[in-house]
């Protein structure tokens, strides 16, 4: 039999609603399961791991993921895939954050929730839990995960985790893959895009990373954005990297204050990288005349890569290497599918 664990953080789709209040507050593990009975009564053996405390994902953090990656890698030898409930609104974060830290992944790692809770009639909890658990226990022919890698399922599609966005509060379609397909779409079967999975080297054992450094910060642009508000920002106390949200193909005003301002950053060791405010398309410097200034000013280009997977990416990079130039060089690889590169 198939074991899959089933690791329980918090969110939506944790939550139960008071008959009394109609407000809604984290389901015991008891209730939980007496919601979903399906979970037991397939020929997939599920355990469930629950975070106690249960945490909002507006509080999610770096330690959590750390948490969450730890929860994988001490069972990964007693299961075949495993299925993480979250919250929406930072699921993206998450699921970015633990698709670098759980290096040489070989078993799938799916991460879903809901936009409403499980007890509610109309509830999109089960068709997503349920199908998330099938996903994380699907094998090839030869006995292989077929998704071995961190991915979001929502609605009826299968996204890799760290190129998604939550682009919708109200849809149960809450998530896209702007500038990546979907790995696979759930219909009456599951019809899974294997050219599109990313695979580890199966010669090679997993490995735990989970060291990160938050003394990052995003600065987007804006008709009219002062020096005062840039320069702040670029001179916080401990700042290692930026992510810079530009226009279009990562264009930036012309303004000699703000080449300035950001060479000025770049010598003291500060890492900016550049990506477009647009979700679909990527970074394209030196294709316009306003993006040469970045570029002498020492900007690196962060191509197609999501604003969720570039932070987290630079917070696991800062987290594990000392030297600006590994640092620098790493965030233009792809390292496990969150960039196209030219």
């Amino acid at each position: 039999m198939d074991k899959v664990l089933l690791i329980l953080t918090g969110g939506t789709i944790c939550m139960v609603q008071n008959k009394q209040t109609n407000a809604l507050h984290p389901a015991d593990l008891n209730t939980f399961k007496a919601f979903v009975p399906e979970l037991f009564t397939s020929n997939i053996k599920v355990d469930i791991l629950p975070f106690d405390p249960l945490i909002d994902s507006s509080d999610v953090n770096p330690d959590n993921w750390a948490k969450m990656a730890h929860a994988v890698y001490d069972n990964y030898d007693e299961y075949d895939g495993f299925v993480i409930l979250h919250g929406t609104d930072t699921m993206s974060y998450s699921g970015s954050a633990l698709s670098f830290m759980l290096a040489n992944l070989s078993k799938p790692v799916v991460f879903t929730g809901s936009q409403l809770p499980v007890g509610v009639l109309r509830s999109d909890a089960k068709e997503n839990l349920l199908t998330a658990i099938e996903i994380a226990a699907a094998k090839d022919e030869e006995g292989n995960a077929i998704v071995p890698e961190v991915t979001i399922f929502f609605g009826d599609k299968l996204f890799r985790a760290n190129r998604t966005t939550k682009k919708n509060a109200e849809n149960f379609t809450a998530f896209n893959s702007y500038n990546y397909p979907a790995l696979a779409q759930a219909g009456v079967h599951i019809t899974y895009q294997p050219h599109l999975i990313y695979y580890s080297d199966l010669s090679k054992t997993l490995h735990l990373r989970v060291n990160t450094d938050n003394n990052v910060a995003v600065l987007k642009l804006f008709p009219g954005i002062t020096k005062p508000v840039v320069h702040s920002l670029l001179t916080t106390k401990g700042l290692r990297g930026v992510v810079l949200e530009t226009y279009g193909a990562g264009n930036a005003p012309s303004d000699k204050w703000l080449y300035d301002e950001l060479r000025k950053a770049v010598e003291r060791g500060i890492i900016i990288v550049n990506k477009t405010q647009c979700n679909t398309g990527s970074v394209e410097m030196g294709l316009y005349d306003t993006s040469l200034n970045l570029m002498k000013a020492g900007v690196i280009s962060g191509y197609d890569i999501t604003t969720e997977a570039l932070l987290t990416k630079m917070m696991y990079l800062f987290g594990e290497y000392d030297d600006i130039d590994t640092v620098k060089g790493m965030l233009q690889q792809n390292l496990c599918g969150e960039l196209t590169a030219e």
